[in-house]
């Protein structure tokens, strides 16, 4: 029986996994931004969000809890650099998964798995939209109604045209 027994195996052994999570987070900081199927995204995130977590405590001991499960010098520094000045007022979330369809050969659902304060795309500073007024008074004469008016008197136009043409052929 597998009561209370949630995260996902992923068909592999503990030693397999363990490495494979630690070259995924390694990845996921070198990058932001990683390619892998839906199910490895969602086991990558209990394991990358911690560990993000105990960079924005930057000792010692933390560095050395994050190499042990990183096992990397290289994305160590960046995470404690650079990633975690950017997260530092985050209380958490600090991933994204983007589905992005399915495999062609195997048909698995593929994602990106991203660092959230490192895409413009959905940021909410970037993205200041200005309220525009809707009055019934028109300033000018190329409102969108006298635009559809005078479209409007030109298909008539060309509608005769070719009423014209016609009578013209017969």
């Amino acid at each position: 029986m597998r009561h209370r027994k949630k995260f996902n195996h992923l068909g592999r052994k503990t030693a397999h996994r363990k490495a494979m999570f630690a070259n995924m987070a390694t990845s996921l900081i070198m990058h932001k931004r990683i390619k892998t199927t839906l199910a490895k995204a969602k086991a990558l995130r209990p394991f990358i969000e911690p560990l993000i977590t105990k960079s924005k405590n930057d000792t010692t001991h933390s560095r050395r809890i994050v190499f042990s499960r990183l096992r990397d010098k290289d994305a160590v520094s960046e995470l404690f650099r650079d990633i975690a000045q950017k997260i530092q007022d985050r209380p958490g979330g600090y991933t994204r998964i983007l589905k992005i369809g399915k495999r062609l050969g195997d048909n698995a659902e593929m994602c990106y798995i991203e660092l959230v304060d490192y895409n413009d795309t959905y940021s909410v500073d970037k993205q200041t939209k200005t309220k525009k007024r809707r009055t019934r008074r028109s300033k000018s004469d190329n409102t969108p109604e006298t635009k559809i008016v005078e479209n409007n008197e030109t298909k008539k136009e060309e509608v005769k045209e070719v009423e014209e043409n016609k009578g013209d052929k017969e």
